[in-house]
Order: structure tokens, then C-alpha cells, then sequence
């Protein structure tokens, strides 16, 4: 019958492979108008002429139709093909649809070790793919989102995934080498400096430099703390200070010291000139006027 499993296959997690997907859905699987006209008489070879068509991933929608993504993995249940055959399927790069149906496939029908093994590098893929909701409604993905969904979640596509080992189970257990994150190696290349410098530069580089009022950068040992600088002052009332301080620096710089100053200076004060002249007033301004005349108070009474 169409619907049976091919002749010779081996059970899967101690089941048969087309029980890995739920009744319901294997049910609605089997009534859709798509498994009865695209996929009767599919081998593994004219299946990929299907999966190169296909134009989103997802379970069901409208709850209760099955979506061409789900009928195709249901065959491949049914097909069982080899090994070579699905890995065959991963490696053709331009057909990302193809490529996703198959890590559905690796995911429900491999051990964990091989299920690490082979959908971790998959991981690198970050091209775009349709995921149809159950409401009918269409979102974007990537190909590395829908993998790790693959390897974190229990539930995938609306179906039961198998139980997965962690992974740090079997790095100690079965062998499985450590997973090397392009993250991690690209952290690990910003945290050594990019040019695999000795702990002297690493030294150098984890002190830091503090900057002197003067401007200039000094080193500072490591482990000392930093210290203010001695322009910055904190508080309102050292901020008012701060104009007061300088107008009398400025002062300071601008004033003459009264010892180094002494028999150079002279007063030109009216005091000054009053005690050097015996009580008369000597003008010293620009103007040269004439000093006064002595005036014959007798010739100008005897003319009159």
C-alpha cells in the first residue's frame, strides 16, 4: 500500500520510522490532496525534485492541513534512504529547502552523537527561509535558527522530537570533541590582540595611563589608584572659590615685591611732592605751563 513503509527498513528509537510523527498529523498527512497526487511511487532520487520546490517549512495550519514540507518528511520515514543518500542531501548548498528537510530527518532518525556530528556545522548557514505558522500566517527565519531550534527544543514543526542527549554528556562519555564557536574564536582573538603577544605585552597592556594637569600621559604601576588632578575641585563652594583664587594669583604674578623694588621706585603722589619742595605744590603735568611772575603792586597803584 501507499502508505506503508518501504519493505526491509530497520525501526528507529525501537519504533516504526512513520510513528516518529503523531497519529493526527500522520492522518491529516495521508488525506491531504498533496501526498495522494506529488508524493505516490516518490523514491529518493524524485524526491529531491519535490523538495527543490518547496517554498516554506512548517507542521500544519488552519489546524488541520498538512504543509508539503511536513508530507515530504513523513516519505522520507517511509523511504528510509541510506546514509550517503541524506548526507548527500546537506551538501547541496543552492537548495536550502532540500537541505532543511534533510536536518528534520537527521534530527528524528539519528543517534546524538551523530546528530551533533552532522547538524552543528549547519550552524554557519544564515540564509533566509519561510516558517508558515498554524494560523496560516508566514514569518522569516535562518537556516541556523531553525537548527538550533533542531538541537534545544523538544518540539519541532508542531512534532514530538526524540529525546536528545546533552552534549556535555557525551563529550564525556562517547568521545565527542568540543564544539568550536566562531564567537568564541573571534572573542579569543580580540582578548589576545590579534598577534599572539607574550604576558609581558599582556602586563603592559592591563596597565593604564593617567593623564597629568600638565597634559602629558605618565604610566601609572599597576594597582595604584588614581588620583584627581588638581585642577578638578568637587563641591559648589570650591567651584565659586576657583574665579577668586585665580584673579589673586594673577595679582601675585603682576605685583613687584617691596624688597626688591627698594631706592628704584618714586612716589609721584602730591604727599611726595609737597615734602620734597618745602610745602610747595610743583605741577608735573604735560601742559609746561609758565611758573608764576612776582607782580609791582606799587608801579600799577602809582599809574592809576
Amino acid at each position: 500500500m501507499a502508505n506503508t513503509t518501504v519493505r526491509g527498513a530497520l525501526s528507529i528509537h525501537g519504533t516504526n520510522p512513520q510513528y516518529l510523527i503523531e497519529k493526527v498529523i500522520r492522518s491529516r498527512i495521508y488525506d491531504s490532496l498533496y501526498w495522494k497526487e506529488h508524493c505516490f511511487a516518490l523514491n529518493a532520487a524524485s524526491l529531491i525534485d519535490n523538495a527543490i520546490t518547496l517554498k516554506y517549512i512548517g507542521g500544519t495550519f488552519a489546524n488541520q492541513k498538512p504543509t508539503e514540507f511536513m508530507c515530504l518528511a513523513l516519505k522520507l520515514l517511509q523511504l528510509q534512504p541510506e546514509r550517503e543518500i541524506v548526507l548527500e542531501y546537506l551538501r547541496a548548498e543552492e537548495f536550502k529547502y532540500l537541505r532543511a528537510l534533510a536536518a528534520y530527518y537527521v534530527r528524528l532518525t539519528f543517534d546524538p552523537l551523530n546528530v551533533y556530528e552532522v547538524l552543528e556545522p549547519l550552524l554557519d548557514d544564515y540564509r533566509k527561509i519561510r516558517f508558515r505558522r498554524m494560523d496560516g500566517s508566514y514569518h522569516l527565519t535562518t537556516m541556523d535558527e531553525f537548527v538550533d531550534q533542531l538541537l534545544t527544543e523538544e518540539r519541532v514543526c508542531e512534532v514530538q522530537l526524540p529525546r536528545l542527549t546533552q552534549r556535555k554528556v557525551l563529550e564525556e562519555t562517547e568521545g565527542l570533541a568540543p564544539r568550536k564557536s566562531k564567537l568564541g574564536k573571534a572573542m579569543g582573538v580580540l582578548d589576545d590582540g590579534g598577534d599572539g603577544s607574550d604576558d609581558e605585552d599582556a602586563e603592559g597592556r592591563g596597565r593604564y595611563l593617567s593623564r597629568s594637569p600638565s597634559g602629558s600621559r605618565s604610566p601609572s604601576p599597576e594597582g595604584e589608584a588614581e588620583k584627581t588632578p588638581e585642577y578638578w575641585t568637587e563641591g559648589s563652594e570650591d567651584e565659586e572659590e576657583q574665579p577668586a583664587a585665580a584673579a589673586a594669583a594673577r595679582g601675585r604674578a603682576r605685583s613687584r615685591s617691596a624688597e626688591g623694588s627698594e631706592g628704584r621706585y618714586v612716589s609721584r603722589s602730591p604727599s611726595a611732592g609737597s615734602d620734597a619742595g618745602g610745602g610747595r605744590f610743583v605741577s608735573r603735568s604735560p601742559s609746561g605751563s609758565p611758573a608764576p611772575m612776582d607782580i609791582d603792586t606799587e608801579r600799577i597803584e602809582g599809574d592809576v
